[in-house]
């Protein structure tokens, strides 16, 4: 099993590696049913979030997840390293959004995951950056 597992020195690969299994998850669930995206936009009226709004949040989630997983395996390529950080700024500012500005979301679980997962790995990436992305 650990042939399969990235290979670069230090732990944002790993870490890259489980937030895009986890995400292809997420992918999942958003194609089958509406119940976890109805978890993160939880100010709205439930017939807010439909079956159409939680397939393209599931395509978006792929598409974070195909970059994320590219780079867990390829985190000392600028290219591949600035992208992937960027799927994390684009969520940042998606999530912040609907709950500061939209309102779509209350503090709960199911905007507290999102939240710190794209903070903590974008503190985590800008200040590696060095690390993994060596000039």
């Amino acid at each position: 099993m650990s042939s399969f597992l990235p290979t670069s020195a230090g732990n944002l690969a790993y870490w890259q590696l489980f937030v895009a299994v986890t995400a292809l998850f997420n992918t999942v669930q958003n194609f089958v049913t509406v119940k976890l995206t109805r978890r993160v936009y939880n100010n709205v009226p439930e017939n807010s979030v439909t079956p159409l709004q939680a397939r393209t949040f599931g395509v978006w989630t792929l598409t974070s997840a195909v970059i994320r997983l590219y780079a867990a395996y390829h985190i000392h390529d600028k290219s591949i390293y600035d992208m992937a950080f960027l799927t994390y700024l684009i969520a940042f500012g998606h999530f912040s959004s609907e709950f500061f500005i939209f309102r779509t979301c209350q503090l709960s679980t199911g905007i507290l995951g999102p939240f710190v997962v794209s903070t903590t790995t974008l503190i985590w990436m800008f200040s590696q950056y060095e690390f993994y992305v060596r000039p």
